[in-house]
């Protein structure tokens, strides 16, 4: 990234890879604030890491490490600063602290949280593990700690196959993206049951299954439809059309290429189509196209996550000069959270 601190220089070099994608006069405003962060995290020890949903000014010119939320969760399992600012939503920075107990994590907005990670609560995993009894849990990383701490291993979109298959087990417990976990079963062969579509119902013994999953979905990756592609196609038709498994089974299936949002970075990186188009949240296009000038990007998508946009250059400077908002989680939390966290990088 662009650890520039002088306000025009930031500008010329935020220009020259953000012209086609943000206007200059936004450009100019953005250099300022990206400067003076740059000179705080600086003076402060600090690090920034930016996940691929931001916005692109701050995606492309503060954090000092940017990717999926793996690569990331990897990232700050290894900083040696003092300081770890989380430009990405409040469970992705508890993971942070998770990581990193001793150091202060900050969250730029207080109000960035998830929709996913809302759908499910400590409490409702232990129910299931009194349902089904012995049976591992696996958790999406998108879910706030006390829910990590009551479960066996993470996964992220990324390498949600691979944990499920370390397992060596029958069953297991998928939570709580019910799209992910679709997907997740249809490539690992196994069937997938909801109890909480019929909670009356005790499943044990009653059906042949292997996967128990929760709905829960992404209020962004939930509008995306195959009607969307069938109409993009019409227009496009050599398009190519990249899929978050965190979008349905259906529109997945409809779609070229599904992975996480790292493996649809590599994806365009390495490949060569007329156009592409992503189904995921919209702010990844614009850095895409910004870091890939000479692939046709479509702009057809318009659907950015409420959470994800709280984070901004004004919000993260904010966060650097005051402190704000330190992520805490209790001791005991945060030490069964850790366990399963660190599985979950271990396997990669």
């Amino acid at each position: 990234m662009i650890a520039e601190t002088n306000p025009e220089k930031m500008y010329q070099a935020m220009k020259a890879k953000l012209a086609n994608v943000v206007p200059d006069f936004e450009l100019k405003i953005k250099a300022e604030l990206a400067a003076e962060i740059n000179r705080l995290k600086a003076e402060k020890n600090a690090v920034i890491l930016g996940h691929n949903y931001m916005e692109a000014a701050l995606f492309n010119s503060v954090p000092d490490f940017v990717g999926d939320s793996l690569e990331l969760a990897r990232k700050a399992a290894q900083t040696d600063k003092d300081i770890i600012v989380f430009c990405g939503v409040r469970f992705m920075a508890e993971t942070a602290k998770i990581l990193n107990p001793g150091k202060t994590v900050l969250l730029p907005s207080e109000k960035a949280g998830c929709s996913l990670a809302a759908s499910i609560t400590a409490e409702d995993v232990r129910e299931l593990k009194r349902r089904f009894p012995g049976v591992p849990v696996v958790t999406y990383v998108n879910t706030y700690a006390d829910v990590k701490a009551e479960s066996d291993i993470c996964c992220t979109s990324g390498n949600a196959q691979a944990v499920v298959e370390s397992l060596n087990t029958e069953t297991v417990i998928f939570i709580p993206d019910e799209y992910l976990a679709k997907n997740v079963a249809k490539e690992t062969g196994k069937h997938i049951i909801f109890p909480t579509m019929d909670p009356r119902k005790k499943f044990e013994g009653e059906l042949d299954y292997q996967m128990i999953g929760w709905l829960g979905r992404c209020e962004v990756h939930d509008k995306f439809t195959v009607e969307d592609i069938e109409n993009v196609r019409k227009q496009f038709p050599d398009v190519t059309i990249l899929a978050h498994p965190e979008c349905s089974p259906e529109v997945v299936a409809a779609s070229d290429f599904s992975g996480s949002t790292g493996a649809m970075i590599r994806f365009v990186e390495n490949s060569s189509a007329p156009h592409y188009l992503l189904l995921t949240e919209c702010a990844m296009g614009d850095n895409i196209a910004a870091a890939n000038p000479d692939k046709d990007m479509l702009r057809l998508c318009s659907v950015r996550c409420p959470h994800m946009n709280q984070i901004t250059l004004e919000d993260t400077l904010e966060s650097l000069r005051k402190n704000q908002y330190v992520i805490e989680i209790p001791e005991d939390i945060l030490q069964r959270a850790a366990r399963s966290v660190e599985r979950m990088i271990a396997i990669g």
